[in-house]
């Protein structure tokens, strides 16, 4: 993964543990799956105002 190894992951896995509190960590993992499932969503089904852009050029 991203050429990290076991060792990596969880130096980094500790740290946010450290920084955030293990608390507020799935927040941000919940957070991050809305944030990307929206985008992924809206690369597959572009708004309506993306293809009133396109047409006026």
């Amino acid at each position: 993964m991203f050429g990290l190894g076991w060792p990596e992951i969880a130096v980094i896995t500790i740290v946010a543990i450290l920084i955030f509190g293990p608390k507020k960590i799935p927040e941000l993992g919940t957070a991050l799956g809305k944030t990307l499932r929206g985008f992924k969503e809206e690369m597959k089904t572009p708004s309506d105002e993306t293809n009133s852009e396109e047409e006026k050029q």
